[in-house]
């Protein structure tokens, strides 16, 4: 895309970062905020997990995942104000953040040919968004959107992410057994995120760090959403 085309394109804000940094919180705001559509890639791979469990796909075997892939019908919906989620007509937004799907996330968004569909969608979700999107996720800056009007890495200590998780669970009344062993998943999902030979949570090289451990929520939209629009005022008088 030559610097004109850029100029004129919509909006995409790229945010990644690991679990429990309060991506998708930030992210609705953000795009509500900006007028803009949302789109929350790792709802994506937790319809795709859900899939596979539902139809007795072995997970943990990376070539039975990329044979079956190409299978079900994903559609992610992108309004900020009730994103959701559909997996061949269903509305899947409850099943997907069960603790089964959750175990089971990581092991099938390793596999290249899950994440070569999911992005195609993905953009496709970013191409009909007439203003501009908010896309969260793991690799929307360094590879779904490598030209993303602004890019944001969101991160918090393991500490605050952990108590943030816990605070989310007791308030829907999960027992403390239960949020116990979350945290030790999130821990998990960090490693294995991070370290797959696909796509890896990393930071892009041209992403903004921001850490919201000492930061309230209302602090991290406006910070956000203030390098959006000094970002997208950088690209139209360029």
């Amino acid at each position: 895309m030559d610097t004109a085309d850029r100029a004129h394109a919509p909006v995409v804000v790229a945010i990644d970062g690991p679990s429990g940094s309060g991506k998708s919180t930030v992210s609705r705001a953000v795009a509500t905020r900006l007028g803009l559509s949302f789109l929350d890639t790792g709802a994506m791979y937790r319809a795709m997990t859900w899939w596979m469990l539902a139809n007795e796909v072995d997970v943990d075997d990376p070539e039975a995942v990329a044979i079956a892939c190409g299978k079900p019908v994903i559609v992610s919906g992108t309004d900020a104000d009730g994103p959701t989620i559909t997996v061949d007509g269903q509305d899947v937004s409850g099943p997907i953040r069960g603790p089964e799907v959750t175990a089971k996330v990581s092991a099938v968004a390793a596999v290249p040919q899950v994440r070569t569909r999911l992005v195609e969608l993905q953009r496709g979700c970013a191409g009909h968004a007439e203003r501009g999107i908010v896309a969260e996720g793991r690799d929307m800056g360094t590879v779904v959107f490598p030209d993303a009007t602004a890019k944001i890495f969101l991160t918090a200590s393991g500490a605050a992410r952990a108590e943030r998780r816990a605070a989310e669970l007791r308030a829907k009344g999960v027992d403390e057994a239960t949020i116990a062993e979350m945290a030790a998943d999130l821990v998990r999902r960090d490693a294995a995120d991070s370290s797959r030979a696909t796509a890896p949570l990393t930071q892009a090289a041209d992403a903004v760090l921001v850490d919201t451990s000492d930061l309230t929520l209302p602090q991290v939209i406006d910070t956000i959403a203030e390098l959006v629009e000094q970002r997208a005022g950088q690209r139209s008088a360029a």
